[in-house]
């Protein structure tokens, strides 16, 4: 039987991902920012058929010395613990099938927005990748239509600064060449629609 969070009292100087990894394993996201736990709804079935379709065009031209995964942590600190939607990291570190992985492990973080994560995908995982040195961040943009925007990061300002937005084809050169059409991403429902 699993104990829900609620039954779980917060430390008093905040969690830490220590707290979280003695959490059950019941599935359920969560994310740890500056010690506060934040739980993400269910993803709605035209995320995730995003998402996966999108890991799957980028595996397909992924050179050897990176790895395209879903849904793996990105351990920031002990205090800050954020899980991208999709993620590439080098091929070294997922080597050793991990359960999360250093921000100097991983090039490409990306984001899907749904309703119910924009604040966090748009501004303050943004943040929080940038000051952690994730080299690329992409947010996928689902209210009209489906538009990826890229981004670089600055490492001197710790911000990322914008470097496309694809509402027809995703062309651009890291972190490898990459042409994906957004045909491709877009669920049979809302091609049909």
């Amino acid at each position: 039987m699993t104990a829900a969070l609620s039954e779980f009292r917060p430390p008093a100087s905040g969690w830490t991902t220590n707290d979280l990894d003695a959490l059950p394993d019941d599935g359920i996201r969560r994310e740890l920012i500056d010690g506060v736990v934040f739980v993400s709804p269910s993803p709605t079935a035209n995320h995730q058929i995003i998402a996966m379709r999108l890991g799957v065009a980028l595996d397909e031209s992924c050179p050897q010395e990176w790895v395209v995964t879903q849904g793996v942590e990105i351990r920031i600190s002990t205090v800050r613990s954020l899980t991208p939607d999709i993620l590439v990291t080098t091929a070294s570190a997922a080597a050793r099938n991990p359960s999360r992985f250093e921000p100097h492990e991983v090039v490409l973080a990306v984001e899907v927005v749904s309703p119910t994560s924009r604040a966090m995908d748009r501004v303050m995982k943004p943040a929080l990748y940038a000051q952690a040195g994730v080299p690329l961040y992409w947010r996928v943009e689902t209210e009209d239509g489906i538009i990826v925007h890229t981004h670089r990061l600055d490492p001197a300002r710790e911000l990322y600064a914008p470097t496309g937005e694809y509402a027809s084809t995703v062309e651009c050169d890291e972190p490898w060449p990459i042409s994906i059409p957004i045909a491709r991403l877009t669920p049979r429902r809302l091609a049909v629609d």
